[in-house]
């Protein structure tokens, strides 16, 4: 039978107690077979020896005592307490005629547990399999779409203010009529020396040069800002910034972490496809579309087939237990991670709370979740090839044209895991042919099926057939059906970015807006559910979210549309008398003070240095190394952390491991969908400003470079270190210090270049260089 999602009532199955037959047992023997049997079995066995199931397989049923003492077709599985005459034992040690389970051997650990039993004489206090009852569902449907994220964004007429002629477009508009209502007044605008170091670091992560800045200042046309705004839209560092936030979202990363950090050398391709969309200013709408259901577009565009099942690389690239011997809970684990990853990067809500019970606080049942755990269970993720020692869960990968750019020196032989056993050969000969072109991860549909509900979400108590589909809180008579030959991701795709969707247009609006300035509309920008903030402005990011929608979901539209607006330029000056009001600035009567992210920090220092390379590289250094375990090998490590000049969004992303200075500076977890990075102050930043052999050589050679104009006089250097590092020329008491600091410590021609290195360092240290105002 299948239940519908039309259905109110979400069944949950609850297994009954147990026995009536346990007095002859000890308590002892009991907590024994109850802590350490019947979870074994339950893993290991019920899928082909089970009455619940109607398993017989052999004519064994191990899921109740009858069916223990009864045996199967080659007569009793006991001999009494002897163990070498006991058919069990003889089947999962392996020494019989039947080999038992199927899937492998058992470990030494857990044939020694039913070995135990055995001599205990086989104490089972089960009389009869587990029963099975219906449970009203707690959520309410009609209710829960009463809350304002599952309600369409609406479109209202733009309020216009008591203050005439403020406002820049719609955006003031909106924003002013709030504060007015709030009796705040909005900060005079930024100096123009701020607002094109926050245009810079916002639209492509980097400083403006000493040129650009005084360009900048020179231009009194009204169109100065917009012909900045559109030059940075325009320019391919534009998609390495933006890509870089997205890429946060996917929880990108070039190795599986977890216990067995494999590494993932074919991972870059989906970075670069990420990078590539936002510089072309692809639609999110289909960028959105072809990172769930790319192989199924690809049917209609072959000749972009490489790039659309790249794009699939997002579902592919989580972490997986590598370890895992049973094959059932591997898969469910990757389908809880992709109903994660599908609902929370996109529409900001928690869906994967309800693997094993109905969400607590949001109107999610556990029926909800098996709906798309059944999209996901007939999706083919393909990750992996590796033979490496202990990994057990393997796959092939997606074959691309001839044509595809590979990355410099790729290498897909395997580690030399000396000597090779012939239970290794045999094991390696299992698993997936190298291949002999290039490749990807990514995804493509497997056998189509509906999922049953999983008990708790235990593989081993399965429940009904739930009908794919999608939560019942936003379905509608638009709703699309699910294909009896296909998965339905692409069906999933479609309505994750349609018109009727509440969520997606709203939430990406949000998480540009918090790039912008630090704060979201919805503060909680990876969480638009109950236990989530609501929008301080909910005009606004329905305005947003209308208007993206309508300009073809364009990303660059979006932001030119933000950063145009006077409330995006406006001064980071505090106001004692707003902060009364909105200390927290959720009402942005004026810009955020914010601190540079990681990756700003870094490519800065880089680029006031000299030493930034603007060219891209081919691949990632993990390619080179192959599907080798990371954490095994500190040669193969010292590769991974070795220096590299190229910008941030390129350095690998091992998980576990990830490169020091971006750890420091709060880089996004990568086993993590993360739409808000935290923002921390702790010593071990300023550590790493003063004592790394990074920082040490960074400010090296800005000194250099500084010396090697020999016209200059040394006030006109420091001038110029100011002018290059914080965009500004320096007071006159910074100028004076400055040049004490040098007189002091100069004494020869390394001390000079010792202490201009030393004066470069402090101000990369300083406030100012990690911060916009």
């Amino acid at each position: 039978m299948q239940f519908s999602l039309n259905s109110q009532i979400a069944l949950l199955l609850v297994v009954a107690g147990t026995s009536v037959s346990a007095a002859k047992f000890s308590q002892a023997q009991i907590n024994y077979f109850e802590k350490q049997v019947r979870p074994l079995l339950a893993d290991n066995c019920y899928k082909c020896h089970s009455e619940r199931f109607g398993k017989f397989k052999g004519g064994l049923a191990l899921d109740t005592r009858a069916g223990v003492l009864r045996g199967g077709d080659s007569g009793p599985i006991f001999a009494g307490k002897n163990i070498k005459e006991s058919l069990l034992y003889k089947a999962i040690s392996h020494t019989g005629d039947v080999k038992m389970p199927k899937g492998g051997k058992l470990t030494k650990k857990q044939i020694a547990v039913l070995a135990k039993w055995i001599r205990m004489g086989a104490p089972d206090p089960r009389d009869k399999p587990a029963v099975a009852e219906v449970v009203e569902s707690t959520i309410d449907v009609e209710k829960g779409r009463e809350f304002w994220a599952f309600q369409a964004p609406k479109k209202s007429a733009v309020p216009q203010p008591k203050q005439k002629g403020w406002a820049k477009n719609d955006i003031d508009r909106i924003v002013l009529a709030k504060l007015e209502a709030k009796g705040i007044k909005p900060n005079p605008d930024a100096n123009k020396r701020s607002l094109l170091r926050r245009l810079y670091f916002d639209l492509i992560g980097l400083p403006p040069s000493v040129d650009e800045v005084a360009t900048f200042e020179k231009d009194d046309s009204p169109k100065a800002v917009e012909r900045v705004v559109d030059r940075l839209l325009g320019s391919p560092r534009f998609g390495e910034r933006w890509g870089r936030h997205w890429l946060d979202v996917a929880r990108f990363a070039e190795s599986n972490g977890m216990e067995r950090n494999q590494l993932y050398p074919h991972a870059w391709r989906y970075r670069d496809y990420v990078l590539a969309s936002f510089n072309a200013d692809k639609p999110f709408d289909l960028f959105v579309r072809e990172q769930i259901a790319g192989d199924h577009l690809a049917k209609d565009h072959p000749k972009r087939r490489d790039e659309l099942m790249i794009a699939t690389g997002f579902l592919a690239l989580g972490p997986k237990s590598l370890n895992e011997r049973d094959k059932r809970q591997f898969a469910m684990d990757v389908v809880d991670e992709q109903i994660d990853l599908a609902t929370r990067a996109t529409m900001a809500i928690t869906v994967s709370c309800a693997r094993c019970h109905d969400h607590k606080f949001d109107p999610i049942s556990t029926a909800d979740y098996y709906a798309l755990a059944g999209i996901f269970r007939s999706t083919k993720t393909q990750f992996n090839l590796s033979a490496s020692q202990g990994v057990r869960q393997r796959t092939s990968l997606i074959a691309l044209s001839k044509g595809a750019v590979e990355a410099e020196g790729v290498s897909y032989a395997s580690p030399k895991v000396k000597k090779t056993s012939s239970k290794q050969k045999k094991k390696r000969s299992r698993a997936p042919t190298k291949p002999t072109g290039p490749v990807a991860m990514g995804v493509e549909d497997g056998d189509v099926n509906d999922c049953q509900i999983h008990i708790r979400g235990d593989i081993g108590k399965l429940g009904p057939v739930v009908a794919r589909g999608i939560p019942a809180v936003m379905r509608n008579e638009d709703t699309p059906q699910m294909p009896a030959g296909a998965s339905g991701r692409r069906e999933l795709a479609d309505w994750l970015v349609c018109k009727d969707n509440p969520l997606t247009a709203r939430v990406f609006v949000n998480r540009a807006w918090h790039h912008l300035f630090g704060r979201g509309i919805v503060r909680t920008a990876d969480n638009f559910g109950e236990t989530g903030a609501r929008p301080s402005n909910q005009v606004l990011l329905d305005y947003l979210a209308i208007q993206f929608m309508e300009n073809d979901w364009s990303v660059k539209q979006l932001v030119k549309s933000i950063v145009m607006s006077r409330t995006y330029q406006l001064a980071s000056t505090p106001n004692p008398v707003n902060s009364e009001i909105d200390g927290a600035n959720e009402f942005y009567w004026k810009a955020n003070h914010r601190r540079l992210d990681a990756e700003s920090i870094r490519d800065a220092i880089l680029a006031v240095s000299g030493e930034l390379d603007l060219d891209p590289p081919t691949g990632s250094v993990v390619a080179k190394l192959g599907e080798a375990q990371i954490d095994r090998n500190v040669k193969q490590m010292a590769m991974v952390k070795a220096a590299q000049t190229y910008r941030s969004v390129y350095l690998p992303v091992v998980r576990n491991n990830v490169d020091d200075m971006m750890r420091t500076f709060d880089f996004a977890e990568p086993s993590m969908i993360v739409g808000r990075r935290s923002v921390t102050t702790v010593p071990s930043q300023a550590l790493f400003l003063l004592n790394s052999k990074f920082m040490l050589r960074q400010s090296g050679k800005l000194a250099e470079q500084i010396l090697d104009d020999s016209s200059l006089t040394r006030r006109e250097r420091v001038g110029r270190i100011y002018r290059q590092m914080l965009n500004r020329r320096p007071s006159n008491l910074e100028a004076a210090r400055a040049l004490d600091f040098i007189k002091a410590c100069a004494t020869g021609n390394q001390d000079e270049v010792e202490a201009w290195a030393g004066l470069c360092q402090a101000i990369f240290g300083s406030a100012e260089f990690r911060y916009l105002d």
